[in-house]
């Protein structure tokens, strides 16, 4: 699960960039979703996060936002936040979450401490497009040890 703030913008492109890296080799293997610890239900993701996606061929235009809630953070195997205010609040709602939970450009640092993904909203698309790139190439980089921790997750169930 991916956690930024109002679940319209970052997590939805992460959530889109993960699922796009893994469609050749795990397609539909694992459950790939996103929340905002201040979001609202059923809200789209922007217009220019939509737009941003498309470069890597990518179709987020179904994705209905959610809050993180304690269930979710439950179901979770592996957490990724998009700032150390989304990775702090994962763990105020669930102390024990913090074995699971990473900051996205930290990763696989667990401290929490680190650079945050910049928040797009209200911005111009190319600032979206820039953010979207960093989100995918910091996903990019660290594929092979989400897949690890998320294999070892589904096989310890």
């Amino acid at each position: 699960m991916f956690v930024c703030t109002g679940n319209t913008c970052r997590s939805p492109m992460a959530e889109g960039a993960l699922r796009k890296l893994l469609e050749k080799n795990h397609s539909g293997k694992f459950e790939i979703v996103s929340s905002g610890i201040a979001a609202g239900v059923g809200f789209p993701a922007t217009k220019f996060a939509q737009e941003a996606v498309k470069i890597w061929e990518i179709d987020i235009s179904q994705h209905m936002s959610q809050p993180l809630t304690e269930d979710l953070i439950e179901n979770s195997d592996l957490i990724i936040a998009m700032s150390t205010e989304h990775y702090h609040e994962v763990s105020r709602i669930n102390p024990g979450a913090d074995e699971k939970t990473y900051l996205l450009k930290s990763f696989p640092d667990m401290t929490g401490f680190g650079e945050s993904v910049e928040d797009p909203i209200g911005m111009p698309l190319d600032q979206y497009n820039e953010v979207f790139l960093e989100i995918g190439e910091c996903l990019g980089v660290n594929l092979d040890q989400i897949i690890k921790l998320m294999e070892a997750k589904s096989y310890a169930e």
